[in-house]
């Protein structure tokens, strides 16, 4: 097969041209249609083929993708899928326009080609195996890939021998008791800091606030609570880092900082590593996710042995080839590129690869002492810091699991209610009960994906193998497996209850729910998910929920029986009993005790329909629809006050809890209301709190407009109002919305006009592409814009130039759903309601200025927005009410225009300053 320099190379952009490079050097533009069919003659290269099929309105396109071939060369290496940091990652420059675009492209494949050869490569390993597999599977660059390998006999262990293995390490003691000195974490703190940054002198002060956390315990159930409120630019996360390891140190105890967003993690992950020692306290610091981020290599296996063919074939090899270099195996914003599952064609793959179901058959595995998952358990037993996010910190310690910590620091604090309302939440569905089915079950019918699925039995495979001992534990299981079939709902479930011939009480049941839901909920034809409260409900809806819970109870009943059955098995084997047999049966017996649970809050679920109400809770009953189609239907539960099973769940078990954020209470609000941020009235304890306001000079820095003479609700003029605004900053913007719908609308206007402009554009929910791969693209060209919704508002971190304007199309109120509504009666009325819309906007500007050296500007679309809404922005920070078109001039003399002085704002007609 020819090189790269013998092949054509397209690049396409978001205005729908494409531009072609022939091998002798010339460059043609064509339309989308002419570009479509030249795509179709022959192969060509590319970069990112399901963005390049999207911009010119194509299904798909075919062709040797620069990406796939990277992430052969390079596993497990960082790069922004495009052009312009592919180069520089490879060292070449980067393009100026579309045309030297498409001129790079046979350099930057020669470039990868070459490096094969290289006997300094470091992914060198596997490569020659990876390649045949991948040529057995049709992948495009096979042939050139394995010309360019060196020839010659090279044994090499496969992928399975390769990986490490852990070892047995013995139990950890509990951590000594000693008392932390603030000279000491002042110390620490500098130390942290080193040459890079002088620690300031609010960022000693909110350190030293941090040490009650740290103190030894007064009493079971009242740790020590810390609220710590310290404006974006304080030095948070060496602030805590430094008591965090002090105490580790000194202690040799674990704390675990917990996140809400992957971007926070990435960057504590990149803090540690370069602020903190190796092994902090002489113990490593570990990143812990759920299981369902992580590779499973039985998955893997499976997958590779011929269950996986073509594309999906392709996707699995690049995946085992991504394995043997990885750092810890994470799917799921760890190393592997996020863009590479998107290039495949489906998202789909990875929750394949991974462990989403519960079927873990542990030590019975044949890679178990090389899996991903137990290293990073393993290692975060013997951490001294363990970084994970909100969901498994909550899940962890509620389930009451060996690493149960003792000291918790919750960064991006302000998310602790969300985190709580989803870890504490209840939802009896469809896709909930069938999930259930298919753990105690297993696949139902064949195929590829389902061959991975491993039902109960097949994971407590070896009970035969114990006669007469398990004899009870199998007729249990037998009869389970029975009752199992004839109440939840079976594969085919959603098709028949719209067909209105359920089967089984719980389909009858989500049935009924449906019909109801349909009849009474309000849909205002945006595709929203509907709702209906519970209040008069038919006798039939009644009756149906009376007969799910009675055949839910038998099978807990069920379940039960099994659970107890099989500790007897376990509590009467033998010494030396094979480890697999024992690890089988643990994990099965506290997969049915988690199940249990679950059916007994389904069966409270059930017990509200038609009966008395539980001041605690909000239950509802909906039919979940996405992009307009229905998904799911089902009953849904909530705690009006999620702060309770969180503090009573979670911090109880506690010795001391850090709870921090830049943004944890309504700017407008004094400091004793952070008293109230975590639930500390729950748990009779009196936190301390500590605030300390950013020290950017925010007056100086940015500006707020809010344009008046735009309905964001009209997408032509909120296309109308980004195009002007997007022009003036020359790029560099976010634009947030309330609604997909919209955000897709003005999406269809504004791409092409941009494109005009050479500016380009992405966008959640247009772009085939995951939110973080997106944020990487944006970040990596200053001239970009983004348009996201609330995804993009808490999780984007981008400091400097490339974000500089953040445009929110109208006030953010709350959908007035059936908890929302609940939640604001319980909780204030109109002021409640106005804090939640002031902290989404306290949100959202806080993207804007995350460094000192920032600039830009805050613009809020809409004639009307209350100026009580505005306290939500630094007092300092000027606020305007102007016209577009002032706006717009306003804003390219903020972010652009020589010799003004920073702070001037364009006054005239219809120029409006509002607190003045």
């Amino acid at each position: 097969m020819a090189g790269p320099s013998s092949l054509p190379s397209c690049v396409a952009s978001s205005c729908g041209e494409a531009w072609f490079a022939a091998p002798d050097g010339t460059v043609e533009v064509e339309g989308a249609r002419t570009a479509a069919r030249r795509l179709a003659r022959r192969p060509h290269l590319i970069v990112n083929a399901p963005l390049v099929a999207a911009r010119l309105g194509l299904a798909e396109v075919s062709g040797l993708d620069l990406l796939e071939l990277f992430a052969f060369v390079h596993p497990a290496r960082f790069v922004a899928p495009a052009a312009g940091p592919l180069a520089e990652a490879l060292g070449l420059p980067r393009p100026a326009d579309p045309a030297q675009e498409a001129l790079l492209l046979p350099r930057l494949a020669d470039r990868m080609l070459a490096t094969l050869a290289d006997p300094a490569w470091a992914a060198r390993a596997g490569a020659a195996e990876a390649a045949r597999r991948l040529g057995r599977h049709g992948w495009p660059w096979a042939a050139l890939v394995t010309a360019a390998l060196p020839a010659g006999p090279r044994v090499e262990p496969d992928l399975f021998t390769a990986l490490p293995e852990w070892e047995e390490t013995p139990p950890r003691p509990p951590p000594r008791v000693v008392a932390l000195h603030p000279t000491d974490v002042a110390r620490r703190l500098a130390a942290l800091a080193g040459a890079r940054r002088e620690p300031r002198p609010q960022q000693r002060a909110y350190a030293e606030a941090l040490l009650p956390a740290f103190a030894p315990r007064d009493a079971q159930g009242r740790p020590h609570l810390v609220v710590a409120e310290a404006g974006t630019g304080t030095g948070k996360t060496l602030g805590y880092l430094a008591a965090a390891t002090l105490y580790a140190e000194r202690t040799d105890g674990a704390v675990w900082i917990s996140t809400y967003t992957r971007a926070l993690q990435r960057q504590l992950r990149h803090e540690a590593s370069t602020s903190l020692p190796p092994r902090p306290g002489g113990r490593p610091v570990v990143v812990r996710k759920g299981r369902e981020n992580y590779l499973c290599l039985l998955n893997l296996e499976d997958a590779r042995r011929d269950l996986l063919s073509g594309r999906a074939g392709q996707f699995a090899e690049l995946v085992a080839r991504w394995a043997r270099f990885t750092e810890d195996g994470d799917m799921v914003g760890g190393d592997l590129p996020g863009w590479l599952p998107t290039l495949f064609r489906s998202r789909g793959h990875v929750p394949s690869l991974t462990d989403r179901r519960g079927e873990c058959i542990r030590a019975a595995c044949p890679h178990f002492r090389r899996c991903f998952i137990e290293h990073s358990v393993r290692a975060a037993t013997h951490a001294s810091l363990i970084i994970a996010n909100h969901a498994l910190t909550l899940h962890a310690i509620v389930r009451g699991a060996a690493e149960v910590p003792r000291r918790l620091v919750f960064d991006e604090g302000h998310h602790l209610w969300e985190a709580a309302d989803s870890a504490f939440a209840l939802d009896l569905t469809g896709t909930e009960a069938i999930e259930l089915r298919r753990w105690l079950l297993g696949p139902e019918a064949a195929g590829r994906r389902a061959a991975r699925r491993r039902g109960l039995a097949a994971r407590l495979d070896g009970l035969s193998d114990l006669g007469e001992a398990s004899a009870a534990a199998r007729e249990a299981l037998a009869s389970l497996a029975r009752v199992a079939a004839r109440v939840l709902p079976a594969d085919g479930w959603r098709a028949r209850i719209l067909a209105g011939e359920p089967e089984g009480p719980v389909e009858a049941l989500l049935a009924d729910v449906r019909t109801t839901v349909l009849a009474r909920a309000h849909d205002d034809g945006q595709g929203y998910s509907l709702e209906t409260s519970l209040d008069d409900l038919p006798p039939a809806v009644i009756g149906r929920a009376r007969e799910a819970a009675e055949a839910l109870a038998h099978l807990r009943a069920g379940m039960d029986r099994l659970r107890l059955e099989l500790c007897r098995v376990r509590d009467g084997l033998p010494e030396g009993t094979q480890a697999p047999l024992l690890a089988r049966l643990e994990a099965a017996v506290a997969g049915l005790e988690d199940r249990c649970a679950l059916l007994r809050g389904w069966e409270a679920q059930l017990a509200r329909v038609g009966g008395p109400s539980d001041p605690e809770f909000v239950d509802w009953l909906g039919v979940t629809r996405a992009q307009g189609e229905e998904r799911d239907a089902g009953l849904f539960r909530r705690w009006l006050d999620p702060l309770k099973p969180l503090a009573l769940g979670v911090l109880a078990r506690a010795h001391g809890v850090v709870v921090t954020s830049a943004t944890l209470i309504d700017p407008a609000a004094p400091q004793e209301e952070l008293e109230h941020v975590a639930g500390a009235r729950y748990l009779g304890v009196a936190p301390r709190s500590f605030r300390a306001p950013s020290p950017f000079d925010y007056g100086a820095a940015a500006r707020v407009f809010v344009v008046t003479d735009v309905d964001a609700r009209d997408p032509a003029a909120a296309a109308l109002a980004l195009l002007r605004l997007i022009e003036a900053a020359q790029g560099g913007a976010l634009g947030l919305f309330t609604a997909v719908a919209r955000l897709r609308a003005v999406h269809a206007r504004l791409a092409p006009l941009l494109a005009e402009r050479r500016l380009p554009l992405y966008a959640q929910h247009v772009d085939p592409l995951d939110t973080g791969t997106l944020v990487d693209l944006f970040r990596a060209d200053p001239r970009a814009s983004i348009l996201g919704t609330d995804a993009l508002r808490d999780g984007i971190d981008v400091p400097g130039h490339s974000l500089r304007l953040v445009v929110f199309e109208g006030v953010p109120w709350s959908r007035p759903s059936i908890l929302e509504v609940a939640r604001r009666q319980a909780f204030g009325g109109p002021a409640y309601e106005d804090r939640q819309v002031r902290r989404r906007l306290v949100q959202a500007f806080g993207r804007l200025i995350r460094r000192a050296d920032d600039r830009g500007v805050f613009v809020l679309l809409g004639p009307s927005v209350p100026s009580r809404l505005l306290s939500a922005f630094p007092p300092e920070v000027p606020v305007a009410r102007l016209g577009l078109e002032q706006a717009a001039a306003a804003t390219a003399a903020f972010l652009h225009a020589a010799g003004q002085p920073v702070g001037a704002l364009p006054r005239g007609e219809g120029a409006t300053q509002v607190g003045e």
